[in-house]
Order: structure tokens, then C-alpha cells, then sequence
């Protein structure tokens, strides 16, 4: 049985396809688009996905949207009409929109897949699930656990804002949830406004402004924001926010209570906003803590599954893990929207269906993550020929020990191989690499290659073998969800002068021996690397090991400030050619940027709108 799940018209809108309860493609749409979280029909990522099964539309079973538009209907009228008159003026805005293009979605599903196939049965193979559903799915199903706790958090499905879910076989039910207007992810998000950045993609930023800061708002926002209770439950005050019936995230009674009006976007951060974001992350651990702790104490299992955007909080996680409640917990990749549409058609298959599920003995099933597009060699080259690159090809071990080589020459690497990754994290297939282990590349590809603010930090990638002898942590983290401290042994002693030192003026100490992934707090969000998921990524890795005794290399996203990761060989030699990246190895294809035709250099700093 196959089951193509859909997510789209909010943010993040991707396609994932089942087979018999097996995940065979996912992909986010803005890959394809090029539009940072496009929200549009996700029409090629289905595509993707029909393709790689071999089948159109007329060989899928179902089709599963990840959530039920009806019910985000009802939720919006109830909220306008609870806080009427205010908001009158956003609710005149909203209406229509809703109206034109929300009321009427399943109208506008069964258009879109009467392009793809004018038979389609949309009356019949058309499927619908609850979003903290969808969520809740692509937690338990694909996690490596007969039965398990499933908690989900984000800003709001269709009420929901937090749920529990038990997973046990094929069976998932919600048990409990926490509704709108009541929300951790939005709280988070309210804070992500305040200090300056885009909300539903600027939370990793103020996660990663944290550890700058101290947290010296955290009681203010206990006292005044939220009503928080010891098992995790809580209530927020509406009258400090806008976003039930404005257009803002936050009114003048928030800015009265912290004293300052809001950042405006690329304005200095200064210590204050610092100290924000270490506030709303430290309460964000504070209610996580709870809320795991008191489902731990229910002796439902021992097993937790995360999803929901807050569940891409890879420090609260880090903490979920240390604090030891549960013996084992396992976070979905793709924990936010996009993961929905894999969610959704998890739940089609084993909820509604009553398909069987399989586990594999021991690891997860979502295949490393790596469930988008591959190239192979032959298309590869002729790609890169077409779009003017010069290129060595270096078959097997030959480009390995070159690419290593470049990496031990504190080169910034541009790494395009197997299948892209479905989620928010590269995790080798679409990664631009560096050198942990010098103190200048952080701030080089920040400023140079990334485009993007100096303070965010960078991931290492580790051998999993290798893991608990670098960092603090015993255990898989392959979805780079885990954030765990640099182990004592490898840690450089801050001087008096240094320790005294307060927010930005700590980004250039260097505090270990690998101070590019080590971040002021000497913590580090990991990713382990296996060589049955990615052994080419492997091989490197223990190649680098081999000429440097470093089992770790530097991991981000291959792509700049704004734009979506690079999903083609083509994407890949235009950032190249747009950045300061050095070299670009994209499969056995091995480019030097002094080899590359100077007329195809690009202006890549200012080429995406900011995020």
C-alpha cells in the first residue's frame, strides 16, 4: 500500500510517500522552488516522491493532508469573537484570505491532484488528520521503540498547542492536550519578534544567542507571562501579547514590562537582548523539564518521542536526554511542519489502515534522514559541464583523501552527496565542512561564506565511536538534535581577563580544542555519523582523523543566509561561485575555485531576502 502525505499553506511545505509502512522519499518544497519555507503546493516534491517509487498518482492508495482546515477555521472565528472588539482590524484582513483559500482547501487539494491525475478518486483516497496527529505520527512510528510517551509542542496546530500521545504498536492515541492560546512555541516565538528576528525561522537564532546572555528576565516571564504548573501545564496572560488578534507577536504592555520596545531587524544586539534569549530558553527548559518529568512519573514507558517545533530546541532536548526521566528518547528529524506530511502518512497507514509496523532490530527508519533526490556520476558531470564548472573527477578513496587534505588546510568545503537530507539539518549530503580545530573558522564562515550574524554557532560532526571521548554524551545523536558540553579533557582553561568577559566579546576566545564547534557555554549540538547511514561521510570523517588524530569536522547547511539548503549539482556550483568556499566536491567531481572561469562568479551576499 502506498500513501503520499502532504503538508502545505502555512510554512514548510513538503511531500513525504509510505510503502507499506516503509519510508521511501521526503522532501520540503522549498528545495525545489528556491523559497526559503515556501508554503505553496508542494507540486514538486510530489513529483520527487512519485518519481523515486516509479508510480503516478493512479499508484497511490491514499493521499494524507496533515491537518484539518475545518477545525484552524473554527479555532480562528472563536478567538476573534472571544476578544472582540479588538482585532477587528486583523480579523477584516484575515477573513477573506480564509475564505478565498483556507475554507475552501479541500476544494483546492482535489484541483491540485486532478493536475497530476485527472482520475484521481478525491472523494474516496483523500485523507485528513489532525496536526498534532501528523506530529505525533512521524514521532513514534519511525522511532526505534515498541512503545513510547509522544509529546508534541509547537506554536498551534488546530487547537492544540502541547500534546501526549502513547504510541504502542501500530496503535497512536492522543490523550491529553493543551490548547490555543496557550503555546511554549508561541511564547518562544513572541521573543523571537522582541529581539529583533523573524518569526518561524529565527527561533535557532535565539537559541543560539543564548548562552551570550544570562537569564535574568526567566522569574519576570515565570511572575508575569505564564502561569506555570509543576507537572509542565501552563497558561500565558494575554493581555502582554498581540498574536490572537493582531498583527504582531507582542503589544506595548510586553515592551512596558521588559522595558524596552522591540529590536528592529539588523539593529545591534546588545546585552539586554542577550539576556532575553537566555531568559525564554531557560524558561523553555524549565516547562519541558515538567512537563517530560511528570509523564515519566505515569510509568506509561520508559521511551520518549519528541515532534513538534519546539522539539527542534536541540538544547532543551540535551537537557530532556541528561535529566534521565525517560531511559531512552528519540526526536523526528524533520520535528516541524514538513515533517507533518510524513506524519500524516504514517498514521493513514498504521491508524487508519491498520497496517502492520515492522521495527528494525535496533536503529530508527528514517534511513539517516536522507530521503530527497540523488545524482549519479554521469548526471553529475554532465551537469556541472553545462554550467561551465572545471573539474577534476577523483574516483573512490582518491577524492576522500583529497577532500580530507583540503579540510586539514583549513579550506571551507562545499559537500554535495547521496541523497539530500528531509528536514531542517544537513547531515552530510548537502554540508559545507571546515576545521574544527581552527579558532578563525567559525567567524570565516559566518562572515564569508554564510553571510549570516557572527554569534551563531556551528555543529560538529563526530565519528560515533569517537563521540564520548569529544563530548558528554554516550549515545546516537544523528539528527543533530542533542547539544551536549565538550568533555573536560579537551577543554582550554579560561584566563581571569577572559572569564570576566560578558556577550560578544566571548565569541573569539577559544575554549578547546576544537573551538569552532565549541560554543561559549562549551556546549556543542552533535551529530554522530554511522557508517551504515552515510558511509561515504564516514570514510571522510576517518580520513581526516587519520591526518590530524581530530575524529570531528565542522557541519552547516550548504547554502547562504535566506536561501534554502542546495538541493541540485547546479544549486551547488552557484554558491560555490557566489561564497568564499574553497572547494566544492560533488560526488567523485573534485572544484578548485582558482580553477573556475572568473566570469561565473556570483554576488551571493545580498542575493536572498534575510531570514
Amino acid at each position: 500500500m502506498r500513501i503520499l502525505g502532504v503538508s502545505a499553506f502555512y510554512h514548510d511545505s513538503a511531500a513525504a510517500l509510505v510503502e507499506d509502512g516503509a519510508v521511501v522519499a521526503a522532501a520540503q518544497e522549498e528545495r525545489f522552488t528556491r523559497k526559503k519555507h515556501d508554503s505553496n503546493f508542494p507540486e514538486h516534491a510530489i513529483t520527487f516522491c512519485l518519481d523515486q517509487a516509479g508510480v503516478d498518482l493512479s499508484g497511490v492508495d491514499y493521499v494524507a493532508f496533515y491537518d484539518k482546515p475545518f477545525l484552524k477555521f473554527e479555532r480562528l472565528l472563536e478567538t476573534y469573537l472571544a476578544f472582540a472588539p479588538r482585532g477587528f482590524a486583523s480579523f477584516r484582513m484575515a477573513i477573506p484570505v480564509w475564505l478565498r483559500e483556507k475554507l475552501f482547501q479541500k476544494d483546492l487539494l482535489r484541483k491540485k491532484f486532478k493536475d497530476f491525475h485527472g482520475d484521481f478518486d478525491w472523494q474516496n483516497k483523500l485523507l485528513f488528520a489532525e496536526h498534532h496527529q501528523s506530529h505525533a505520527a512521524s514521532a513514534f512510528f519511525p522511532s526505534p521503540f515498541e512503545d513510547a510517551v509522544v509529546l508534541t509542542m509547537d506554536g498551534v496546530g488546530e487547537w492544540a498547542t502541547t500534546s501526549m500521545a502513547v504510541g504502542k504498536g501500530n496503535s497512536l492515541e492522543v490523550m491529553r492536550e493543551l490548547h490555543f492560546p496557550h503555546s511554549l512555541g508561541l511564547l518562544y516565538s513572541a521573543f523571537t519578534y522582541y529581539t529583533g528576528f523573524r518569526v518561524n525561522s529565527g527561533e535557532y537564532k535565539v537559541m543560539g544567542l543564548a548562552p551570550y546572555g544570562r537569564p535574568t528576565y526567566a522569574q519576570k516571564i515565570l511572575d508575569d507571562l505564564m502561569d506555570l504548573k509543576d507537572d509542565g501545564t501552563f497558561r500565558l496572560d494575554q493581555s502582554y501579547f498581540d498574536y490572537c488578534t493582531g498583527l504582531t507577536m507582542t503589544n506595548a504592555r510586553f515592551d512596558t514590562l521588559f522595558g524596552m520596545p522591540p529590536r528592529m531587524p539588523e539593529e545591534r544586539l546588545d546585552q539586554r537582548h542577550m539576556d532575553l534569549a537566555a531568559s525564554v530558553q531557560a524558561v523553555t527548559e524549565e516547562v519541558v523539564l515538567r512537563l517530560t518529568r511528570s509523564l515519566a512519573k505515569e510509568g506509561i514507558s520508559r521511551n520518549l518521542c519528541l515532534a513538534g517545533g519546539v522539539a527542534l530546541n536541540c538544547v532543551a532536548n540535551g537537557k530532556v536526554l541528561r535529566d534521565g526521566a525517560f531511559d531512552n528518547v528519540w526526536v523526528q528529524p524533520a520535528a516541524g511542519d514538513a515533517g507533518g506530511a510524513l506524519g500524516a502518512a504514517l498514521a493513514a497507514y498504521h491508524v487508519n489502515q491498520g497496517g502492520a509496523r515492522k521495527l528494525n532490530g535496533g536503529g530508527d527508519a528514517m534511513k539517516g534522514s536522507y530521503l530527497g533526490p540523488v545524482y549519479d556520476q554521469a548526471d553529475i558531470e554532465a551537469r556541472l559541464t553545462a554550467a561551465g564548472a572545471k573539474f577534476e573527477v577523483m574516483p573512490g578513496d582518491a577524492v576522500i583523501a583529497a577532500t580530507a587534505q583540503a579540510l586539514a588546510d583549513e579550506k571551507a568545503v562545499g559537500w554535495f552527496q547521496g541523497r539530500m537530507e528531509f528536514g531542517p539539518r544537513a547531515l552530510g549530503g548537502r554540508s559545507i565542512l571546515g576545521d574544527p580545530r581552527s579558532p578563525a573558522m567559525q567567524k570565516t564562515l559566518n562572515l564569508k561564506v554564510k553571510y549570516r550574524e557572527s554569534f551563531r554557532p556551528f555543529a560538529p560532526s563526530v565519528l560515533r565511536e569517537d563521540v564520548a571521548d569529544w563530548f558528554e554524551i554516550d549515545g546516537d545523536s544523528p539528527y543533530m538534535l542533542m547539544v551536549a558540553p565538550v568533555t573536560e579533557g579537551r577543554r582550554r582553561a579560561m584566563t581571569d581577563e577572559e572569564e570576566a568577559l560578558f556577550g560578544i566579546d566571548k565569541l573569539n576566545v577559544v575554549r578547546s580544542e576544537i573551538p569552532a564547534v565549541t560554543h561559549v557555554d562549551y556546549s556543542a549540538r552533535i551529530q554522530t555519523v554511522h557508517a551504515d547511514t552515510n558511509p561515504r561521510y564516514h570514510a571522510l570523517i576517518s580520513a581526516f582523523k587519520g591526518l590530524t588524530g581530530c575524529p570531528v569536522v565542522v557541519n552547516t547547511s550548504f547554502n547562504v543566509r535566506g536561501e534554502p539548503i542546495v538541493c541540485t549539482p547546479e544549486d551547488a556550483f552557484r554558491c560555490f561561485m557566489g561564497t568564499e568556499i574553497e572547494v566544492l566536491v560533488v560526488g567523485d567531481c573534485f572544484l578548485r575555485k582558482e580553477d573556475q572561469d572568473p566570469a561565473l562568479t556570483l554576488d551571493y551576499k545580498d542575493a536572498f531576502e534575510l531570514d
